[in-house]
């Protein structure tokens, strides 16, 4: 099996020998190339032909959202991962290169002790993106992704050969009238949520919750995004929150999100907990306390994402009868957290990114908007 071919991109020496190190470590990957800019990024691509680059941020010349731009425009598909720093201005610029085209981000390392301490951090973060964004079934010719979404920009990473055939969940009852909508995303998250929201043509009658897995100050900015987008009010929960039909609460990265029941009906409650499917904020935990208060009238959605947090959510929200929508496997940057669930026979619906608005505004289409304040039954 031929190895995966990477680019790094970074004007800085010290990051380029420290990602090319890190990556270099690992038998199945291969860095075929560096470059310090974005212009020069651009012939390197041209040149080598990688499977996936590392692209830096801020660097001169040309920055690395404006070489995502270029490479998307020239037609170039292969996985991007950007490098971000965590600031307010990293995320920010995060997000910009997300919406430009970009499949994922990492962290730089910071506040580290050691140089061993950063090859191993950033071996945690960047190493396993690589080998989910870049699979090497037989017959995949070098610099090519194996497959391609049509809607976006980067590159599918198809469910294993090996894995189980997909069903969807039957329904032995008529499908519940949901009082809220409970939903979990991560690798590829922000343009899918930047979907559905837009796709939506007026305000849901209940609330919806979300747990998108990012650092504290990315979900405060991506909270801000998406509330400019479509007919929905999003904020970032800040705690104790009423939730309002037609308002979207997102989860502060660092923390837990839960629903509790309130005197006025559910709330949000936010907690420092510790790590769930080695998330925080955790999907499940979230899912699994809106069927605490909401019993089976909660809609849950699971989009793109790495692993498979939320799987057991879903598994309380279907026990508990109520309804469980997925994204597929095609229009998903990573079909891990999607594709747990639906492998497991816990998904009643399994629609393209495209559809994932319009069916939730078909499954909450009857809800009556009083009952999203109301608590358990």
């Amino acid at each position: 099996m031929s190895k995966i071919r990477v680019l790094v991109v970074d004007d800085s020496v010290v990051v380029r020998r420290l990602v090319t190190d890190t990556l270099a470590a690992d038998p199945a990957i291969e860095v075929v190339g560096v470059a310090a800019n974005g212009q020069i990024a651009l012939s390197k691509v041209e040149q080598f032909a990688p499977d996936l680059v590392t692209m830096d941020i801020e660097m001169p010349v040309m920055n690395g959202i404006e070489a995502v731009r270029a490479l998307r425009a020239a037609g170039h598909r292969m996985p991007i991962i950007m490098f971000s720093t965590l600031t307010e201005r990293g995320a920010v610029a995060t997000l910009d290169a997300l919406a430009a085209g970009a499949t994922d981000y990492v962290a730089k390392p910071a506040n580290v002790g050691s140089i061993q301490q950063s090859l191993a951090q950033v071996a945690e973060e960047l190493i396993p993106r690589v080998k989910a964004f870049v699979p090497r079934p037989a017959g995949t010719p070098r610099g090519q992704a194996p497959t391609a979404r049509a809607t976006t920009s980067a590159p599918v990473a198809p469910r294993p050969a090996a894995a189980a055939p997909v069903a969807l969940r039957p329904r032995t009852e008529a499908a519940v009238r949901p009082r809220v909508v409970v939903l979990g995303s991560s690798t590829g998250g922000p343009e899918a949520l930047s979907r559905v929201l837009s796709g939506l043509t007026s305000p849901l009658p209940i609330p919806v919750v979300v747990v998108q897995h990012m650092p504290a100050l990315f979900t405060r900015q991506l909270a801000a995004r998406l509330d400019r987008l479509g007919p929905s009010t999003v904020v970032e929960a800040s705690g104790e929150e009423e939730l309002k039909p037609g308002t979207v609460y997102i989860a502060q990265g660092g923390r837990h999100l839960e629903v509790v029941r309130s005197a006025g009906g559910a709330r949000t409650k936010l907690h420092d907990g510790p790590p769930v499917n080695f998330c925080r904020p955790a999907v499940d935990v979230l899912f699994r306390s809106a069927v605490q208060v909401f019993g089976r009238d909660v809609l849950g959605v699971v989009l793109t994402g790495m692993g498979s947090d939320g799987r057991a959510g879903c598994e309380s929200i279907v026990s508990a009868g109520g309804t469980v929508i997925v994204q597929d496997e095609p229009t998903s940057v990573v079909w891990g957290m999607p594709g747990s669930v639906a492998s497991a026979g816990l998904a009643h619906q399994i629609v393209p990114i495209d559809g994932v608005a319009s069916a939730i505004a078909r499954a909450t289409a009857l809800a009556n908007p009083l009952t999203a304040a109301e608590g358990a039954r």
